[in-house]
This record gives structure tokens, sequence and C-alpha cells, in this order.
């Protein structure tokens, strides 16, 4: 064995450190000339240096979750012994010198702009580290982490969860295979909206209690969140199918959130338990069509009347909003557009559900609500609209957090998307994993040239970068989920979904790849986990927002 494998997971951890530690001088260097007269970072200064800041939250998030890695392979070394651990040190190992590699070319290239000089690059990224590199990047030692994978079914490293966790994990997982994955097919090709088949034996699982305290008729724990539990589920329901099934905690999550948040008691006491039986089915009204991140731009209107409100403008992107019964709407209800997001409150709105790709209600008080479905490439079954409000009336009783909620809707609602960055993470892993399976079983079986494909060293090139990154990125999610418990992991939270949504359109399209000609037929899956994987970087905050507007100004506002 030679000195490189002899490596201790420690000091390959070193040299990830050593890497963060030079990214936290380039965020003071940002700072320094990002701050405006308040003291704080300037959202227009920040725009001038766009590129310098969308790498430095890549690189970020990459170092984030190579250091992640290495601590969970530690903790499997010191709790099982390092033989039981091989497959993840080796997974651990694999990922960081990817990611010190991708580094340091960032480092190289955005040296001038990061305000790092050659000789910081060199220490930082010396022959020891390139070394390292370039031992756990042969083709070599990634054909042969490909074969171990081929070997042992895919198996990507332990989960480490709890037996809690590990048979929630099963019980889901048993349900994607058996009920959701043969339906899948048929939902996406021909645009159908989830069937009962799926929604019901959901509702008996408690799946839309998972957000939901048990005081309330949820299966969360009173005395805390439970977002590994939840994670647990989307990634295992993602795995049967992206928009059959993995996407339909998402909004109830966010309408319970936003009404723990913001709610009053009775809003609570009387919607909480009706949300948790999917009775009813809920959708999310917040994007408009000239306005998505920019949420405080907002200009659908809510006009007081007697009794209530009066909503009328255009949103968009509205997922799920035919099936669904409660709209939880954000409406600028003071027409003063220099308050920005203090001039929004939130809404409760209440429609009949409907199957179609269309629908139109009128109120016996006059007011309409109507709504189209967008056409997609993907990410059918829930079918995403555009919905029209023309004075629509909606009752004082349905004010998110009664009078004391209006003008807090901004802030109501963020706290109802705090859980989906962490959510969209564990739907890429479940996409990302059924691509993997797929791909694995098709290596296997497929003969070009008079021998399986995954005789040929690049296959099993592809196999084992696409296995490592899905051990990483679930494990990732999982630890930012258990931080979330603890009321911590926002900023991690971020991290994870910016690289685990572009990390599985990597995977989807390396499954394609590997199914050859069959993998762009749509009657293979592959086809259908590579344009579902296409929406995963886009909604939940699409990378740029998320990047520039969101992490790379953390980074610098938290910087020394």
């Amino acid at each position: 064995m030679s000195e490189i494998e002899t490596l201790s997971l420690s000091q390959v951890g070193a040299y990830v450190g050593k890497a963060e530690a030079l990214l936290g001088k380039v965020c003071s260097a940002l700072k320094a000339c990002c701050l405006g007269e308040n003291g704080k970072v300037s959202a227009n200064k920040l725009d001038e240096i766009q590129l310098a800041a969308f790498d430095l939250a890549y690189t970020s998030a990459e170092l984030t979750a190579a250091s992640q890695t290495l601590t969970y392979a530690q903790q499997i070394e010191s709790d099982e012994g390092q033989e039981a651990a091989n497959l993840e040190i080796e997974i651990a190992k694999v990922y960081a010198a990817e990611v010190l590699l991708q580094a340091a070319s960032r480092f190289w290239i955005r040296g001038p702009e990061w305000s790092v000089d050659e000789a910081e690059i060199q220490q930082c990224f010396n022959q020891e580290v390139r070394d390292f590199c370039r031992f756990y990047q042969s083709g070599e030692r990634l054909a042969a982490l490909g074969q171990v994978f081929l070997d042992n079914d895919g198996h990507a490293g332990k989960t480490c969860l709890d037996s809690e966790k590990e048979m929630m994990r099963n019980s889901f997982r048993q349900f994607a295979t058996d009920v959701v994955s043969p339906l899948a097919e048929d939902i996406h090709r021909k645009d159908l909206i989830i069937p009962d088949e799926i929604l019901k034996p959901l509702v008996e699982l408690g799946c839309f209690g998972l957000s939901i305290p048990m005081r309330y008729g949820g299966i969360q724990p009173d005395e805390g969140e439970d977002n590994l539990g939840m994670i647990v589920v989307t990634e295992e329901l993602s795995r049967g199918s992206l928009a059959g099934a993995g996407s339909l905690i998402t909004r109830p999550e966010i309408v319970a959130r936003a009404l723990l948040k913001g709610g009053t008691e009775e809003q609570k006491q009387h919607w909480l338990p009706k949300v948790a039986v999917a009775d009813p089915l809920c959708a999310i009204a917040v994007t408009e069509p000239n306005y998505g991140s920019d949420v405080a731009n907002m200009r659908v209107k809510a006009v007081q009347v007697e009794g209530g409100w009066r909503i009328s403008g255009a949103k968009t992107w509205c997922t799920f909003a035919g099936k669904a019964k409660l709209l939880l709407a954000l409406a600028r209800t003071n027409s003063d557009l220099s308050l920005g997001h203090k001039g929004l409150s939130l809404f409760l709105v209440e429609k009949p559900s409907t199957d179609g790709h269309d629908f139109e209600y009128e109120q016996p008080e006059g007011g309409k609500i109507t709504g189209r479905a967008i056409a997609t490439i993907g990410y059918r079954g829930m079918h995403s609209y555009e919905v029209f409000f023309d004075d629509f009336f909606v009752p004082d009783a349905n004010v998110v957090g009664g009078e004391e909620g209006l003008g807090r809707g901004f802030y109501t609602i963020m706290a109802g998307f705090e859980g989906g960055r962490i959510q969209t993470a564990a739907r890429a892993s479940g996409v990302m994993e059924a691509a993997f399976e797929k791909s694995l079983t098709y290596a296997k079986d497929r003969h070009v040239f008079s021998k399986p494909i995954a005789e040929y060293p690049l296959t099993r090139v592809k196999l084992a970068k696409m296995g490592v990154y899905l051990c990483v990125m679930r494990q990732f999610t999982y630890a930012v989920a258990k931080l979330m418990d603890e009321g911590k992991g926002q900023m991690e939270a971020s991290l994870v979904k910016l690289i685990a949504c572009k990390t599985a359109e990597w995977v989807t399209r390396e499954a394609m790849q590997i199914h050859g000609g069959m993998g762009y037929a749509e009657e293979t899956a592959v086809s259908r986990y590579y344009v579902d994987a296409r929406v995963l970087s886009i909604f939940e905050g699409a990378e740029e927002t998320l990047a520039l507007k969101v992490i790379a100004r953390s980074l610098l506002q938290t910087a020394n």
C-alpha cells in the first residue's frame, strides 16, 4: 500500500481545511470592496462582481460537502473500525480530491478578483495535495471503485440512520417501489394528475403530517422538529417519482411552517389538523410573472372591503393549484410600493378542487379565480399553474395572523420556505439514486462489442462518480437536517440545495449516456429522471439567486 493510500482522513481534512481558510480570506477581501455606507454588504456592489461571487458560493458549498463527508467517514471508522469503513473512506477521499482540484482551478482563475496571490495558492495546493488529488482521481482508482459499486448492487455507503428513521426509510422505499414507480411513466408521458392510488395511502402513512406537531394532529413531536424524518421520506418518494410523489410533502410543509410561525392559535387549531390528512390539499401562490425570487416587489394586490379582502392579479408556477382546495397566497395589502416586503400579507384562499389542466370558479360574491396548467418538459403530475385572481373575496378570518399579520406576510412565508431548500436537496438525492440504480442494471445487461458495457473502464468511472455523488449529497442533506432539528443550519441548507441540485443534473445526464440511444427514448425511465432533475436548480430558489443573494451575501456579511 502506497504512502498516499495510508493518508488518514484527518490529514485529508487538513487539506480541505486549508482551502476553507484561504476562502475565508477571499470573503474578507470581497467584503471590504462591497460594503455600503451602513456597514452592510451592498447589493449593488455585490452585483458588480457576480461571477466572482458565484464561484465563491460554489466553492464554499463543495468544500463544506467534502468536509462533512470526511466527518461521516471518520465516524464510521471510529465506531466500526477501518476495515468496515473502507468504502466510506474511499468515497470521502475520492470526493475530497475532486473538490480540491476544482477549488485549485477556481483560485488560480479568480486569484486577481479574489485578491489571492500565486504564492498563497501554491502553498495551499502544494505538491503533497496535488499528489493526493492525482492518485484519487486517477482512472484506475475510479474504475476500481465503480467495480465495487457493481459488485455490491449499488450500495453507496451506510446511511447511519437510527432504527426509527431506517424503518421509515424502508416503509416509504417499499411504497415507492410497489405503488409509485409502476404509475410514474403514465403520469409523466400522459401528463396526468397524481392519482388517488398514490395520495390515499400516503395520507394513511402520515405523509402530510410530517411537519405538523402532534398537538395539531400531525406526527411531528411537539417538543421539536423532525427534519430528518421528512428528508428520509422525501428522498424515497422522489426515487419513485419526483413529480408523482416526491414533491407532495413540500406544499403542506410550507403551509404548516407558515401557520406555526405567523398564524393565530385559532387558525392553527382549524387548519393544521386538516392539512395533516390532506383535506384540503395545498398549493402556494407567491411567484408572479415578473417577480420570482424578488418577493419584495410583488404586485398582486388585496383591497380591504367589508368583512374581508378582494385579491386581484396574476400568480404563476403555483404547483398543484388545480387539485388543491387551499392556496397560501401572498398579496400586497399596502399600495405604497416603497414599503417593499413590509406591505405584503398572507392569505388562506379556499377554492374547489379539480383534476383538470384548467379551472375557473366564480364566487357568489362575484369574485373569480381561474387557472391554466403550464406545459413543461418534466416534473409532470402535480402541474404548475398560472392563476388569475379577479376581485376574489377572502374573509378576514383567512388573513394569516389576523390583523397583526398584516404587513408580516414576507416574514411568514419565508419561515414557510425554510424547509424547502433542504427538502429539495433530498428530492435530488432520490432522483440520483433512481438513475444510479437503473444505470448499474443496464451496464451489466447491455452488451457492446461482445461484452457488457460494465466491463469498460470508462463506464465504471462514470458509475464510480455517480455513487460517490449520491453518498455525499445524501449524507450532506442528512447532516443539515440534523442541524435544522437543533434550530441551526439555514446557511448549510442553502449550500446543500445549491450543490445537490446541480449534481443531480450531472448524474441523470450520465445515466442517459450509459443507456445510449435508449436513454433518449421516453419509454426509458432515465429520460424522465433527466428532465425532472432539470427543475431542481430552478425552484425553491434559482441557483443564481441562491448563490449570489443568499450564500455569497451571507459569507461576506459574516466575514471578519
